[in-house]
């Protein structure tokens, strides 16, 4: 006998139980999750990310951008995680110039419009 509630049985509990996260948590979930595909996308997570075939820096830009514009629209939510979401960000959008062999005017990087230039 199994005694573990199987959740995938029941779309109502689904939605119960995504309505008792707090949005500050789901915020911060998708903030990850674009951080960590922006970084894979960067090569970061390789030894040599030069040399990385998962590289991909028009997928990376998307990633950036849209980590950029979530984390500017909801900073006022964020509380305590605000401030390392920035950092993270700030370190996608350095590394993305780094890696760029014709790095984007400044202010025209990925997410630049809506944070403005991180140094």
């Amino acid at each position: 006998m199994n005694d573990s509630p199987n959740r995938a049985a029941d779309p109502d509990e689904q939605v119960r139980d995504l309505a008792d996260i707090p949005a500050v948590e789901v915020i911060t979930r998708c903030a990850v999750m674009l951080m960590s595909a922006a970084a894979e996308n960067l090569g970061l997570s390789d030894p040599d990310p030069d040399t990385s075939a998962r590289r991909d820096l028009d997928e990376a830009r998307r990633l950036i951008t849209a980590l950029a514009g979530l984390v500017t629209a909801s900073g006022e939510y964020l509380g305590i995680h605000a401030d390392p979401l920035r950092d993270g960000l700030a370190s996608l959008q350095a590394a993305f110039r780094e890696t760029s062999a014709f790095p984007d005017p400044m202010g025209q990087g990925p997410g630049e419009r809506f944070t403005g230039l991180f140094g």
